[in-house]
């Protein structure tokens, strides 16, 4: 078959087992997240560009490099989200949602995009599991967000999660800090790279978050001694929360997130990978976002985690996911047989008794060697006198027994055998 496309470059199509990956990562993050009480929430996959630019920061990597943006036809700025927490801020101001009784706890489950260069659990179109706690803050709350990613990551069976974590302290802290970073980065400008030099002057911060610039960042001032004596105790208490919680983290003095709406408490999680450490994903508090937005100081936190690499992680680490396995499969031979066994099926289904069946085949051995491959308990094979009759053929798939049963019975017989 000829191949005339293909899907666009850093963007992949998820089916078959990574499509069951991705929905037990699903179940157990959304059932996770409502037992803390979070409600779930989808917002537009395309906003104006502005609602990224204002609140992830002009001179991010994201906004200058990653983001799609373009015009509309009706000449409108929009971008593609490139991530999540900008979007639902601006839909708990759009909705008055600072009206209602507070905090207002999101979930989300979805993709987003960046312009990047793909490679390992990393692509142009990824997917993202977050949470977003608006409208009420403090040190309990940055803890219970890392608690509920850490406790999601370790049911899907992720072992030897660490978590690094900093404190930027509060917008007069960083502005301080970023005054002190400054002068020390003009001193070693000429072993910067050429994307820190141009960081130093617009977003200094940035430089600590540079991968390339690794020895100049080991003898940098580090932001954690320069916050205000409130973030010093505010950070002291979230180190508290978790050691109470027992969940392991690293302090990070140099961990200062991609995304300039970030204040306070950041932290990002790791597990082993295959080469060396993965990072997961990370999140932090955003008390300025929603005046960035048009609204009014809001205190917030949040985190997200790539589903992607989650997937990754747990393939690595031989975890496997079960699917709930066929139980009866019907088998059919004539267009009369067809017609029986479709509503034979739905029988099943209304029954709650898992069915598969393969309608679209014909041969009987073909169908036969599927429920074989399937391992049921059961087959039900209907031939044209079998559907001439109102009966079926019930075959142990286990002794190879089989008997003739009224299709009327089929059903509750069938329960009967299954206990």
């Amino acid at each position: 078959m000829s191949k005339s496309f293909q899907s666009p470059s850093g963007m992949h199509d998820v089916f078959g087992e990574q499509y069951d990956y991705f929905e037990k990562i699903r179940e157990v993050f959304s059932r996770m997240a409502t037992t803390y009480g979070f409600e779930g929430i989808e917002i537009p996959i395309m906003e104006n560009a502005k609602v990224f630019s204002r609140g992830v920061g002009e001179h991010t990597d994201i906004i200058e490099k990653e983001m799609y943006a373009f015009k509309t036809k009706g000449g409108d700025q929009v971008a593609l989200r490139p991530e999540g927490t900008a979007g639902i801020v601006r839909a708990y101001i759009e909705h008055n949602l600072y009206t209602k009784s507070q905090p207002i706890k999101f979930f989300y489950f979805a993709p987003f995009f960046r312009y990047e260069r793909p490679q390992a659990g990393r692509y142009r179109q990824f997917w993202q599991f977050g949470l977003e706690t608006i409208g009420k803050g403090g040190p309990v709350v940055d803890a219970q967000i890392i608690a509920v990613m850490y406790n999601v990551l370790r049911e899907l069976g992720i072992k030897d999660l660490m978590i690094e974590i900093n404190s930027m302290g509060e917008s007069k802290c960083r502005e301080d800090f970023e005054k002190v970073l400054k002068k020390y980065l003009r001193k070693e400008s000429s072993s910067l790279c050429a994307d820190c030099k141009r960081r130093m002057k617009k977003n200094p911060l940035r430089v600590l978050d540079c991968k390339r610039c690794i020895k100049v960042k080991e003898s940098a001032p580090q932001i954690v001694d320069h916050i205000c004596p409130k973030c010093r105790e505010d950070f002291k208490k979230v180190l508290e929360y978790l050691e109470e919680l027992k969940i392991p983290y690293d302090l990070n003095s140099f961990l200062v997130r991609g995304l300039d709406y970030y204040t306070n408490t950041v932290y990002e999680f790791f597990a082993p990978g295959e080469e060396g450490r993965l990072a997961l994903g990370g999140g932090g508090r955003y008390d300025g976002l929603a005046k960035l937005l048009g609204g009014e100081e809001t205190p917030a936190t949040g985190a997200a985690m790539g589903v992607e690499r989650t997937v990754l992680l747990m393939k690595n680490d031989g975890i496997k996911v079960e699917k709930e396995k066929p139980k009866i499969f019907i088998a059919q031979l004539s267009d009369l047989a067809k017609r029986k066994c479709l509503k034979l099926f739905e029988e099943f289904r209304e029954a709650k008794i898992p069915v598969s069946e393969s309608f679209g085949q014909d041969s009987l051995k073909g169908q036969m060697s599927k429920a074989n491959k399937m391992k049921v308990d059961y087959t039900l094979i209907i031939g044209e006198e079998e559907a001439a009759e109102d009966r079926v053929i019930v075959r142990d798939m286990e002794s190879g027994q089989q008997e003739s049963l009224s299709t009327k019975e089929v059903v509750k017989e069938i329960k009967k055998k299954l206990k």
